[in-house]
């Protein structure tokens, strides 16, 4: 199995085009709010939601318009999530779906919509509607970069990925962008990914590889805690790569779902890495573990942790508090055979073992969590199953930018 990640984008199928521009949402002129993501051809289409019960106006539109599992088109605006909005802010994100549908000459239940910024404040689809010229001459298959920057808000760097393979002898790809910093929690959170594909799949198969690899990517990174209202991930297949459709669980579907796998995780580790006000990525692994959920739950609970994130920011090695997050995690395991260890590039070091201190050099363990990329390791001994989740230290700026985020 040949997968290469790429330089690219949501662009980077064949027949998709994408733009970004600042249509007058944000105040800041030199920052884009407003991106369109269309396909030449009518595309098979899934996405999976937020679990949070309260959801933005956007989301319930586009799950509304792809009940019949097909889309050609996605709009997006930052700066306003057009939640908590009411009966105007569905009015809102249909309008902007027939803006571009009469636009473009496609069915406005074809064109999907999302939003992301700040709650509970009417989005005026003015600006949208004054823009949308300039936003459909800027569609170009070199605007997945345009696009990316557009849908950010406080996100620190564009997060957008392509990755090339073959199915039966035929070249594929896919592509994504995805935005996401703060309100970041399992089972989604503030982020939002655009999928793209040229690969020929049923729409059925294209949604059971999209939750079944978001479950274990996207639902397995967690910044603060909070659980947005907005959340979604995409994805669209055009067919155009001209692969034997994919309408059983075959092979090529085995690929598409290792392909689609390595994009979302390597997605999902970008989110967690740009928290707000993050300095390090943590990624915890559970192993040896009798079952997957259970390791799912405890490693979760790992780096969910205010203490544990808080002491990887301080490159503390205080594996009391990984030991404390396991223990309070909501499953029943013998927690007196753990071993702990804290690795990065600098090395690997074990603080912990059978659930007792060990003697370990503090200086070393300094060294190891002063790196960027926090690697904590836990071996349950109980089991042959092993997960893997991710999040980001705990800083001041986090508190800075959210005690002024409307600002």
């Amino acid at each position: 199995m040949n997968i290469n990640i790429i330089e690219g984008g949501v662009t980077s199928p064949k027949g998709f085009l994408s733009s970004g521009i600042h249509a007058g949402i944000k105040k800041d002129k030199n920052k884009k709010d407003l991106a369109l993501l269309v396909s030449e051809k009518i595309c098979n289409a899934a996405g999976v939601y937020t679990k949070n019960k309260v959801k933005g106006a956007p989301l319930l539109v586009t799950k509304d318009h792809l009940i019949d599992n097909k889309a050609q088109a996605v709009i997006i605006n930052s700066g306003n999530a057009n939640t908590c909005t009411g009966e105007k802010g569905l009015i809102a994100a249909e309008t902007m779906c027939s803006l571009v549908a009469n636009s473009l000459n496609y069915k406005t239940e074809d064109v999907l919509v999302a939003s992301t910024g700040v709650i509970g404040v009417q989005l005026n689809v003015k600006p949208i509607e004054d823009s949308m010229t300039s936003l459909i001459d800027e569609l170009s298959p070199e605007g997945s970069l345009s696009s990316a920057e557009a849908i950010m808000t406080t996100d620190t760097f564009s997060k957008s990925l392509a990755i090339k393979f073959e199915l039966s002898g035929k070249e594929v790809t896919l592509g994504a962008m995805a935005k996401g910093s703060g309100m970041i929690h399992p089972n989604m959170a503030t982020m939002l990914s655009f999928i793209t594909t040229d690969v020929n799949i049923s729409p059925a198969l294209l949604d059971k590889a999209l939750k079944d690899t978001v479950n274990i990517s996207y639902n397995r990174i967690s910044v603060d805690g909070d659980t947005s209202t907005n959340d979604m991930v995409v994805i669209l297949s055009n067919g155009l790569a001209e692969n034997t459709l994919i309408d059983t669980e075959n092979e090529d579907y085995l690929v598409f779902v290792e392909a689609l796998k390595t994009l979302n995780i390597t997605l999902a580790k970008m989110i967690a890495k740009d928290g707000e006000g993050a300095t390090k990525l943590i990624e915890c692994t559970v192993s040896n573990i009798s079952s997957e959920e259970i390791g799912e739950k405890l490693s979760k609970s790992v780096i969910s942790s205010s203490l544990v994130k808080s002491a990887i920011f301080g490159s503390d090695a205080n594996w009391g508090r990984v030991l404390c997050a396991l223990g309070y995690a909501d499953v029943d395991v013998d927690l007196s055979n753990i071993d702990i260890f804290f690795e990065s590039a600098k090395g690997t070091i074990k603080v912990c073992e059978n659930a007792f201190p060990v003697n370990f050099s503090e200086e070393l363990a300094k060294e190891i969590l002063l790196e960027k990329e926090i690697k904590i390791l836990v071996d349950m001994k109980s089991g042959s199953h092993s997960v893997t989740c991710w999040g980001c230290d705990l800083t001041y700026d986090y508190v800075k930018i959210n005690g002024d985020y409307r600002s």
